[in-house]
């Protein structure tokens, strides 16, 4: 049977996966493809460290070039992470003339264009499903599943460790700083989990989801991204009082005119929505098209199996790539939509918290202010105080950024305000 050669870029927790799994299911990817893929060559920072699996030594290298220039490889697999260095490989690779899979979110967030645009002179397709929501196939559904609808929407639970987060602290009462801990003892938190929590990792995939889907690559700079360091116990409690649960939702939309909105950040969404029951480390994605409706996607967004399998489906059709030119190289430009909405021009509804003395007119006062700055009050609750303190809990009507920003600013300058009020949106899908 033919032989493909495939080369690794990283041989680390994914990299193994990989490497197990093509061997444990030859037999299976043989009888479906039709050809055998045969990695040929590794590359990894340390030769002497034990990976779990039964490899020669000589298969091993600790220079990713002997990787990209190796006659055999065919396939190069970048699991490196990172930016820079892993850019020149691909780069090389795809100046070499060799089909490369990444699943580097960080990387094509932010040199999409480049990668891609290079590709295209070259004729070389780059396949990269393990980008985004590990072994769940959402890349290859907005791609070519969904290649006949105008996407009005995504919306996706799209990173594990923030939902688990979320989870505990929403199940267990646990505050942020406890949960996190939780997270870390039990591996589905890195010892620096600065990437998930402040809500960039999401942000690289929801990129990377919205240039897919709209025809352009957005710029990272245009994206309104916050994390859930904020997030506390009490507005759980208090979400959960009003019917909703907060999750880290990563939001992907083009309104009438073509303009696109893309954000990541703590969101309260309605219990009985499907996306408020997705708990633990799973991700989801609903995904809105024009002609096939609602769609759900679940699953597990990392990992070494869930994501091995990703890159593994983009192995098999690279190898059917190798005996047919593709139309694409893996994104198809067009201009059928327009630039990022600004911040302060997006619109939605808000939960606002406002920490106040317990004293009559008050909530005049905050309600004032809101009706001055043109936004609504939906619906409000005022737990019981201690007799000096207490605070509002406010569900706003649909507004701007711009319209709630300065109301805030107006609202946190009373002097019956004694701390900062603590604004999160509200998504109710409708």
């Amino acid at each position: 049977m033919k032989q493909i050669g495939i080369g690794l870029a990283g041989f680390g927790t994914v990299g193994a996966g990989v490497f197990k799994h093509l061997d444990r299911n030859r037999a299976l990817l043989s009888e479906r493809l039709g050809v055998e893929l045969v990695v040929k060559k590794a590359a990894v920072r340390d030769l002497k460290k034990d990976r779990g699996v039964n490899a020669p030594a000589s298969l091993f290298t600790t220079r990713w070039q002997d990787v990209v220039e190796d006659p055999a490889v065919q396939i190069v697999v970048e699991l490196m992470g990172g930016i820079d260095e892993a850019r020149a490989l691909i780069i090389r690779a795809i100046e070499l003339g060799k089909i490369v899979v990444t699943g580097n979110k960080a990387l094509l967030a932010e040199h999409g264009k480049e990668i891609f645009d290079l590709a295209a002179s070259k004729q070389v397709p780059v396949f990269f499903e393990a980008a985004v929501a590990g072994g769940i196939p959402i890349i290859k559904a907005v791609r070519e599943s969904f290649v006949g609808n105008h996407i009005k929407s995504i919306h996706g639970i799209i990173n594990g460790t923030t939902n688990y987060i979320l989870t505990r602290m929403t199940e267990a009462g646990l505050d942020y700083a406890a949960a996190l801990a939780e997270a870390q003892a039990q591996g589905y938190a890195e010892s620096d989990p600065t990437l998930d929590v402040n809500g960039w990792d999401a942000a690289h995939k929801a990129i990377i989801l919205a240039s897919l889907a709209y025809g352009t690559w957005i710029c990272p700079s245009k994206v309104f991204v916050e994390g859930i360091e904020q997030v506390t116990a009490r507005d759980i409690c208090f979400a959960k009082k009003l019917g909703y649960r907060i999750k880290l939702l990563g939001i992907i939309k083009a309104d009438a005119g073509a303009e696109i909105e893309v954000r990541v950040h703590p969101t309260l969404v309605p219990e009985k929505h499907v996306l408020a029951s997705v708990n633990g480390v799973f991700n989801a994605l609903c995904v809105h098209g024009d002609v096939v409706g609602e769609t759900l996607f679940y699953g597990r967004g990392a990992g070494q199996d869930a994501t091995a399998s990703a890159v593994i489906a983009d192995l098999a059709e690279a190898a059917a790539a190798l005996d047919v030119k593709r139309r694409d190289c893996g994104f198809m430009p067009h201009g059928l939509y327009g630039d990022c909405k600004p911040l302060d021009q997006i619109t939605c509804q808000y939960y606002l918290r406002v920490p106040v003395d317990d004293k009559p007119g008050v909530l005049a006062q905050v309600a004032g202010v809101l009706g001055s700055a043109n936004v609504g009050i939906s619906s409000m609750i005022q737990p019981e105080s201690d007799g000096e303190q207490a605070e509002l809990i406010l569900m706003l009507h649909d507004a701007t950024h711009a319209q709630v920003r300065e109301a805030i600013t107006r609202i946190h300058a009373l002097e019956c305000v004694i701390g900062e009020p603590r604004l999160l949106r509200v998504e109710n899908f409708g």
